[in-house]
């Protein structure tokens, strides 16, 4: 019997993807946590065995991390970044909208950036853990340490001080660490292999014009139902 997967949105199918056009939440788990603390409603571009990708539109409504005092997460020391009470808080996605890539079992997203003329910017490699379907969107949780794509080939880390101090307080042990450098160096090697999916054109790629920007849902915090992982 084929599974059936439902999205944020109600939409159903058969075969256990999402169509085009299809709303659903793309989740960050909390670092040594089980709440979800960032959330972002976005519309599936493509859904198949090898590939999901889906957009990520100006000015949608998310959930994302502050301290518990409303401070903006990036704007708090590093050394107590990581350590200070935090609460979460609903927010517009500002600029520009993101097409976000995600293989089956990849422990890696790859996101891609133009300007407001539709201009390319880069590629960015998000390292997190392999992502797990649920009956209305996808989870993961992200390991700090990123790679940014350039359209010349050319490529570098992002966050290394971020990596190391979340070790420093404890949200990642060293297998854990030691598993995040390999991904890491597998990312660098499709890179400088020039593979998928940065030979597949999605610069060229554009939204569909009568696409509407996701909602998000009550209960976009709820434990998931899950369907299969990834």
């Amino acid at each position: 019997m084929t599974a059936t997967v439902r999205a944020a949105d109600g939409t159903a199918a058969a075969d256990g993807h999402w169509p085009p056009g299809t709303h659903i939440l793309w989740r960050y788990r909390e670092n040594a946590g089980d709440g979800v603390h960032i959330c972002r409603p976005v519309t599936v571009v493509r859904d198949t065995d090898e590939l999901l990708a889906v957009w990520l539109a100006p000015g949608t409504i998310c959930v994302k991390p502050v301290l518990a005092d409303g401070t903006p997460v990036n704007h708090e020391p590093l050394a107590t970044r990581y350590t200070k009470p935090r609460a979460v808080v609903r927010d517009r996605w500002h600029g520009m909208g993101v097409l976000k890539l995600v293989r089956p079992g990849e422990p890696w997203s790859v996101w891609l950036w133009w300007d407001e003329d539709w201009r390319f910017q880069s590629w960015y490699v998000n390292l997190e853990e392999p992502y797990t379907r649920w009956s209305g969107g996808i989870d993961s949780e992200d390991h700090f340490l990123d790679i940014d794509v350039y359209p010349d080939r050319s490529w570098r880390w992002r966050d290394e001080d971020e990596f190391a101090q979340a070790q420093q307080d404890g949200l990642m042990d060293p297998a854990g660490a030691r598993r995040v450098e390999a991904a890491g160096r597998a990312a660098v090697e499709m890179i400088r292999a020039w593979g998928t999916p940065f030979r597949d054109g999605w610069e060229h790629w554009r939204p569909e014009s009568h696409w509407e920007v996701p909602e998000l849902p009550d209960g976009w915090d709820r434990a998931p139902v899950r369907t299969s992982t990834s």
